[in-house]
Parts: C-alpha cells; sequence; structure tokens
C-alpha cells in the first residue's frame, strides 16, 4: 500500500491521510444529471455542482453506481418522454 500524503497541488490532487482525516472526493453532477468524482477542496468545474456525497473515490463511484441507473442524458429523456 503506497502512502499518499495531502498534495493539492499535486497531480493526482488532494488525498486523505490520517493526519488530515476527510473525504478526498465528492459526487458532482452537471445540468443533464450526468455524475463524476471531482476532489474534494479543489474550485467545481464550470457546469458542475455538488451533488452531497464526499468519501474516499470508491465510495463515491459505487454511491454513482447506486443513484445513476439511467446513463441517458435529462435532455434526451426528456424529449422521448414528449415524443411518447
Amino acid at each position: 500500500m503506497r502512502d499518499e500524503s495531502f498534495e493539492a497541488d499535486s497531480p493526482r490532487g488532494p488525498q486523505a491521510t490520517s493526519d488530515r482525516p476527510g473525504p478526498a472526493y465528492l459526487v458532482v453532477v452537471n445540468h443533464e444529471e450526468q455524475y463524476s468524482v471531482w476532489f474534494a477542496g479543489r474550485d467545481l468545474p464550470s457546469g458542475w455542482r455538488a451533488e452531497g456525497t464526499t468519501g474516499t473515490r470508491e465510495e463515491c463511484l459505487a454511491h454513482i453506481e447506486r443513484v445513476w441507473t439511467d446513463m441517458r442524458p435529462l435532455s434526451l429523456r426528456l424529449r422521448m418522454a414528449a415524443d411518447a
């Protein structure tokens, strides 16, 4: 197991360690209801908002797998519903 210390400027992004506890990632969602993970403590990219879930990368990805059950963008789902 490698030691991943908190490095805000690291290309890997911030990592939680025993001396800096807390989540290293958060779940983000965009206007099309597409999900991703983002580094905690970093500015969110334009068009994305925090969904509310934080944790390790694995915890965030597991949450996304549970809640993102329809991969179609919101605009497509709405258009298909209107056409039905």
